[in-house]
């Protein structure tokens, strides 16, 4: 069937990776929807991880979601994966209808206020394999999302996640990059990330 309001793609301007933004990958509508349906039917968890050999709570609520004994770790964390919801497969049928790629596993984030984050990181684990490509869906909360390249400093964006949108990190993205979610001193209401990802 012929999309007669097809979704509007921005490519980042990075070098030595793609970086694909939809700023409106979901309606305000559907996305409304979607988030009171994520909140209130997801097993959230408050897990320890372990940074630089100290063990802390991590700064967000997250879940796993996944095809069966397709395991996820991190941070000295190891997730076990919880079958899929309906809401959630919905979601990842729509972001595979966009992408050659099928993923097998969600890691759904919870950032309850402003105060929770996620610091620099690149999505790297050896279970992904060499170049990972990673699909974030943001509802709730618009929060800012930065991305800067490990060597050539003047390689760095900021970019506003907002409610519906879907971010894919496709090629050269966890090689040659690092990002994060900063906390930040303007108060924040809720807001929840799903992504997907394909453990091998």
């Amino acid at each position: 069937m012929l999309d007669l309001f097809p979704k509007e793609k921005i490519t980042l301007p990075l070098s030595d990776a793609i970086f694909e933004f939809y700023p409106n990958f979901f309606s305000k509508e559907e996305a409304d929807l979607l988030f009171e349906k994520i909140v209130n039917e997801t097993p959230w968890q408050h897990d320890e991880i372990t940074i630089f050999g100290k063990k802390i709570l991590q700064p967000r609520l997250t879940c796993l979601f996944g095809n069966e004994g397709k395991p996820y770790s991190y941070s000295g964390l190891t997730m076990h994966p919880n079958s899929w919801s309906e809401t959630i497969l919905h979601i990842k049928t729509e972001v595979e209808k966009t992408i050659d790629q099928n993923f097998t596993t969600v890691l759904a984030n919870l950032y309850r206020n402003e105060k929770d984050s996620n610091g620099w990181h690149a999505d790297n684990e050896k279970e992904l394999g060499e170049n990972p490509i990673i699909a974030s869906v943001s509802f709730g909360e618009e929060r800012k999302f930065q991305i800067r390249h490990n060597s050539d400093k003047n390689q760095k964006i900021t970019v506003n996640l907002n409610h519906g949108s879907l971010l894919l990190m496709k090629e050269g993205s966890q090689i040659h990059y690092k990002h994060q979610i900063p906390k930040t001193s303007q108060p924040k209401k809720t807001r929840i990330n799903l992504t997907f990802r394909t453990i091998l």
